[in-house]
């Protein structure tokens, strides 16, 4: 059971999204919540997701609105103890080509929330981040790197307030939507014969759904506010995935795209000394002058470390890679 989230109202931004609607429903189905709020601008996802958890069976409310709405967002968080923030304009090309729109929503849009949080006294926000945060080369990467650090210092902003922001940072997550396997088996689905590769030294951190919400909620209970919180997972070399996925070893050159990394990295070297290493998962510690780490909670006092010498963590120097094998058992399993 999910202990935390007993008699809390909680708040998830792009809650009919693949990882939004994975996270109400473990939230509905492990704990006994007063309210869960969803919150996001599509009407249908949200008909559709009603369906499944309808207001007369369920604790939820669902409520319109975009997070470049202030106004909209100071009434959604009246009440709310716990804020989880998935909503986020995610696909590179898509921002690339539109980056006014990807800064609307990836960069106002936090400010939005860190806003409407602080009006309404919110306990508790933890934003969803992503690898390409890290020496970002892309604007969806500029942008959430952007927005980690409002909500970094969204902390200086609360003064004698409870409100508190801290942040989860990992790779791709298996089987989300506009993700590469759905891609690729949409492709074979078409009888294709060979699937694309950019380029044959590509990696990726990869992470399963149901791994990416346990995170989210461990990070919520070891949360004091202002960490980045990053996940020990596995890399994965691309060409191996094309192989696991379709069985053939072959595959077409393609070339890097746009403001794509050969690979991705999730601590830069240059804030590794800033870390602290637990058993799971690294903390990036805030560079705020009121952090105090003798104060942060019990458990990373007791078992974490200080980084003390200089690393990067990249999908490329991962010490945990996983094999074909591995890969198509993950793919197997997938929801």
């Amino acid at each position: 059971m999910l202990s935390q989230f007993n008699n809390k109202s909680i708040l998830i931004t792009g809650a009919t999204g693949f990882f939004g609607s994975q996270c109400l429903k473990n939230i509905l189905f492990s704990s006994k919540p007063k309210k869960v709020v969803v919150y996001s601008r599509d009407e249908l996802k949200q008909f559709e997701l009603s369906q499944k958890f309808p207001e007369d069976k369920f604790p939820v409310r669902y409520f319109l609105g975009d997070i470049r709405d202030k106004e909209r967002l100071v009434r959604a968080c009246s009440s709310i103890n716990i804020i989880i923030h998935a909503a986020a304009m995610k696909q590179v090309p898509a921002s690339e080509y539109n980056p006014t729109e990807c800064i609307a929503t990836n960069i106002l849009g936090a400010q939005n929330l860190i806003d409407a949080s602080i009006i309404n006294n919110v306990d508790k926000i933890i934003a969803l981040s992503t690898d390409k945060a890290a020496n970002p080369i892309n604007l969806y990467g500029a942008t959430k790197l952007c927005a980690d650090k409002l909500f970094v210092a969204a902390n200086n902003l609360v003064g004698k307030r409870k409100t508190r922001f801290s942040i989860v940072r990992y790779g791709n997550v298996l089987g989300s939507r506009g993700s590469i396997i759905p891609h690729f088996k949409k492709l074979l689905s078409t009888g294709i014969k060979k699937l694309p590769l950019t380029d044959e030294r590509m990696t990726r951190f990869i992470i399963t759904i149901e791994q990416g919400i346990e995170f989210v909620f461990n990070s919520l209970n070891n949360m004091s506010g202002g960490e980045i919180f990053i996940p020990k997972i596995p890399s994965i070399k691309i060409k191996d995935l094309i192989y696991a996925i379709s069985n053939n070893k072959n595959y077409d050159l393609i070339g890097i795209r746009p403001g794509e990394k050969l690979h991705e990295v999730m601590i830069p070297k240059e804030e590794s000394l800033n870390c602290i290493e637990m058993k799971d998962f690294y903390i990036i510690q805030p560079m705020l002058s009121w952090w105090d780490r003798t104060k942060i909670k019990p458990n990373i006092k007791k078992n974490g470390k200080k980084i003390v010498k200089p690393f990067e963590y990249s999908s490329k120097n991962n010490q945990n890679f996983l094999q074909t094998n591995e890969i198509k058992k993950l793919i197997k399993n997938l929801v």
